[in-house]
């Protein structure tokens, strides 16, 4: 089914369009973007609205292969993009493998395949505040501090997020509104990840228990926390320039620094030496290298190989970072 070019103005559709003409307006005034398509609704309200809105509009549809039948729905995604106005529409097969667990595979994988294909263009994803909510209640989980609960930023490019403030009903809305057809994914209602038993348990009860409202608000905090969050790691930046001599970092420079913006230094510090997966517990120790100093031996950070360990330690009031064998 083709969509007329001239979208109904209904309420859920200017909805979205409003949040993708805004999204544009700030982030891609040529308007040149690539669109993440699922089939879903809402990367399929977020594809009519960015084809509205914008003059090309290229969508990618990610084929996991990781149920039957795959690839006749990301063709039908690609076909359905083609009738909403799309430029162009690619489909992108994957393999999911690695670390994390099937959920932390998938994604890895689907961003590796839309990095490739966007051409230089930001990928506009169809993240809601749903989302969003979701997200910081996982980041809580991990106790990593304001950081883990700062949630998804609507542009960390070259990725696009317009609909941050769009609850997912509203998308659902929208594409009754044009009488699109939606997928739903089977892995969007399988309890076995942590994320739909957040979307279909966690939240209801908070929103039931609470008195509504609960999702809003906790969008409202990632915004909140971002905001504070960049402040602090523009002055942590500075902190980090004036401590830095070649890769070391001079203790005497970072010894009366507040330590929010000590540990914001030393963890860029840290990722810019290979630390990966950093943790809270790892940061703290090598925190307390510089403000609990007791002569202590260095401290094993995430990074490396198998074999070899990323470890940062103190010698002669400075700081470095190295590999070590085991």
């Amino acid at each position: 089914m083709t969509v007329p070019t001239v979208l109904p103005e209904k309420p859920a559709i200017l909805e979205v369009r409003h949040a993708v003409r805004a999204w544009l307006g700030r982030h891609a005034p040529t308007g040149a973007v690539a669109v993440a398509l699922s089939g879903g609704a809402d990367s399929l309200a977020l594809t009519a609205a960015a084809v509205a809105e914008s003059p090309a509009v290229r969508a990618l549809v990610v084929d996991h292969r990781l149920q039957s039948g795959s690839s006749a729905v990301a063709g039908a995604a690609a076909a359905r993009a083609l009738d909403l106005g799309c430029v162009s529409a690619e489909v992108l097969a994957v393999s999911v493998t690695g670390p994390g667990g099937l959920e932390a595979a998938a994604r890895a994988a689907r961003y590796a395949a839309l990095d490739a294909g966007r051409d230089d263009r930001p990928v506009l994803l169809g993240h809601t505040l749903d989302d969003q909510a979701e997200t910081v209640l996982l980041g809580l989980a991990r106790g990593s501090g304001g950081r883990s609960i700062r949630g998804m930023s609507d542009h960390d490019a070259p990725w696009g997020r317009p609909l941050l403030g769009v609850r997912r009903s509203v998308t659902r809305q929208a594409c009754a509104e044009l009488g699109l057809e939606t997928y739903e994914d089977p892995h969007n209602s399988d309890p076995r990840f942590t994320r739909v038993r957040l979307r279909t348990e966690v939240l209801p009860l908070l929103e039931d228990v609470l008195g509504g409202g609960v999702a809003a608000a906790l969008a409202r905090t990632a915004e909140q926390l971002r905001e504070d969050g960049e402040v602090l790691d523009a002055s942590a930046e500075q902190v980090l320039g004036a401590a830095l001599d070649g890769n070391e970092l001079q203790v005497a420079e970072l010894t009366a620094v507040p330590v929010a913006l000590r540990r914001r230094a030393l963890r860029t510090w840290l990722l810019g030496q290979g630390a990966k997966a950093l943790t809270d517990k790892q940061l703290r120790a090598v925190d307390e290298l510089i403000g609990r100093w007791r002569g202590q031996g260095g401290v094993a950070v995430g990074g490396g190989r198998p074999g070899v360990r990323l470890v940062a330690s103190r010698r002669r009031g400075r700081l470095s970072a190295g590999f070590v064998n085991d």
